[in-house]
């Protein structure tokens, strides 16, 4: 029973995330796939990671050998349970941004800013001890 609504709550109030991330696990379904506390875990071929939904995508090396970093994806995942509908506004655009713009890459670089002190980064970090009783990359 706890499964069906675990499922049932994914599909309508995590909708936009979990289509978005099926629609991603459609386009790299040949790569290897593994489950981790609900979640799908797809290595892909790319020098990132990401989270939508209940989906997590994680470059090859990291896939397989960086348990950390895994959880922090899953910490995104939690989010995304918590927001629903928000999490694509909220979290995951601000999070892109964050990630891949270059003046805001050279601001960490330069303060030696971490770059799991951004509210997106550091709220799944702490999501993901509170859940998993370990902790994630910092």
């Amino acid at each position: 029973m706890r499964k069906i609504i675990y499922l049932l709550f994914q599909i309508l109030w995590c909708l936009p995330q979990n289509l978005t991330g099926l629609i991603m696990f459609c386009l790299f379904r040949k790569e290897k796939h593994q489950f981790f506390r609900g979640a799908v875990v797809t290595s892909w071929k790319r020098d990132c990671c990401t989270s939508i939904g209940c989906f997590i995508f994680m470059d090859e090396v990291s896939f397989s050998q960086n348990r950390k970093l895994l959880l922090h994806e899953y910490g995104h995942t939690i989010q995304s349970m918590i927001l629903g509908w928000l999490y694509l506004p909220v979290i995951f655009l601000p999070s892109v941004i964050w990630f891949s713009v270059p003046a805001l890459k050279k601001f960490r670089k330069e303060k030696n800013y971490s770059y799991y002190r951004f509210y997106t980064e550091h709220w799944a970090n702490h999501l993901a001890e509170k859940f998993c009783k370990e902790k994630p990359i910092q």
